[in-house]
């Protein structure tokens, strides 16, 4: 049976995996964001940065989860 440090280990790894999916898709929803906003979609642009924040906020999180885990 794995010990509880190796399980942390690799939990630790598949969240890593997770928050860089994450920062990927706000990349992508940015993206969106700038062209909404250039092609007079203001309401979906403001949406696109309230997901946004939503997104950094929880990257923080789990930014904070992976680094208790590794210790």
């Amino acid at each position: 049976m794995p010990d509880l440090n190796e399980a942390n280990i690799a939990t630790a790894d598949v969240l890593t995996l997770l928050l860089h999916n994450q920062h990927a898709l706000a990349a992508a929803i940015e993206e969106v964001a700038l062209w909404a906003r250039a092609t007079g979609s203001p309401d979906t642009h403001d949406n696109a940065i309230t997901a946004l924040g939503t997104l950094d906020k929880n990257a923080a999180a789990i930014t904070a989860g992976i680094l208790k885990l590794r210790q």
